[in-house]
């Protein structure tokens, strides 16, 4: 009997959700005061904005950006960078340029894809992280203003993305480019890759997908454990969910060029990851990182403490934030040219 039991639990068929008690959590001590009052801040109210077309999405994101278009300025000169918009190839881009170049960086190139659930920071609103990559770690980046909802559905951000691609590989080779991205730019990043293996084009020298959007179907155990504790994405159902859904167009969910955790990893540049313990996408981080491994590629997981989507780049002035570029700074540096 006890023996049947055990096989039928084997087996998953006492497979029945866990109950959770509600809980508090509390702001932890063991981060900085930065990050501590990045995790005390309550969720926005637009985590419930499901809007249902790209329109809609698009007046919420002209919203959105006129507001951190005025954080930019103060962001450049602490980190003295200079941006400047450009068009490659008819791509729309941001040329983002650090006041000093090190001197083992002025061969190497950077392109970056922005976060934003596809549908979010148009224009320049969507270089801060460039902004970030270029002044802590002395890299030269070309930001990629791909086409959004209504301009653009799937492929067109990846499309554009691989425009700019082409072209930085010949500018500067392969080996001596960098590819990196939060969020849905983490995603992006890895369908670059995989896009890259379609089409035969040699693969950068190192990647960086931050907490990456690897699986837009919510399958993933911290889309349910992180659920209303991520004080950024909030819920499975919420925007990001939305925009995607808008994004997508009708297009399968589980396709690799949306949900790249199911595309084949082989063959994969060197890889940083990075999350945190209350990020929603936890589990998408780490599905992609055992994915890389299973592949036979160098993959680096970075989680930082009590940090939901994407905090580590939300305050330049976090010791956490100088961290986690300072990691992404070395794996390039140890990855780029050789």
């Amino acid at each position: 009997m006890m023996a049947a039991a055990a096989t039928a639990q084997q087996s998953g068929a006492t497979n029945t959700p866990e109950q959770v008690p509600a809980k508090s959590l509390p702001v932890p001590t063991d981060v900085s005061p930065q990050i501590q009052k990045v995790i005390a801040t309550p969720p926005a109210t637009t985590w419930k904005d499901l809007w249902t077309t790209g329109e809609q999405w698009r007046t919420a994101a002209d919203a959105q950006a006129a507001k951190t278009l005025q954080k930019l300025p103060g962001l450049r000169e602490r980190l003295h960078v200079k941006v400047e918009p450009a068009t490659i190839d008819g791509v729309r881009v941001y040329m983002v340029t650090p006041d000093v170049v090190s001197p083992e960086h002025k061969d190497k190139l950077l392109v970056h894809v922005h976060g934003g659930c596809y549908e979010l920071f148009p224009g320049e609103a969507g270089t801060s992280e460039a902004i970030m990559m270029a002044g802590f770690g002395h890299f030269r980046v070309i930001s990629v203003d791909y086409r959004m909802p209504p301009e653009a559905y799937f492929p067109g951000a990846l499309d554009d993305a691989m425009t700019v691609y082409r072209a930085a590989v010949k500018q500067a080779g392969a080996k001596d480019v960098g590819v990196f991205g939060t969020s849905a730019g983490g995603a992006l990043t890895l369908e670059m890759m995989l896009r890259a293996k379609q089409l035969g084009l040699p693969m950068p020298g190192a990647i960086a997908p931050g907490t990456p959007m690897s699986d837009v179907t919510k399958t993933g155990d911290s889309f349910y454990t992180n659920e209303m504790v991520d004080n950024v994405l909030v819920s499975r159902d919420g925007f990001c969910d939305a925009a995607t859904v808008v994004y997508a167009h009708g297009h399968d969910l589980h396709d690799p060029l949306l949900s790249p955790v199911y595309g084949d990893m082989h063959g994969f540049p060197p890889t940083i990851l990075t999350t945190g313990t209350r990020d929603l996408l936890l589990s998408n981080t780490v599905r992609v990182h055992r994915k890389l491994r299973e592949a036979g590629v160098e993959a680096q997981l970075e989680v930082f403490e009590a940090m939901s989507h994407a905090q580590y780049e939300m305050d330049d002035t976090a010791p956490e934030t100088h961290e986690a570029f300072g990691e992404i700074t070395a794996f390039f540096d140890k990855h780029l040219g050789h």
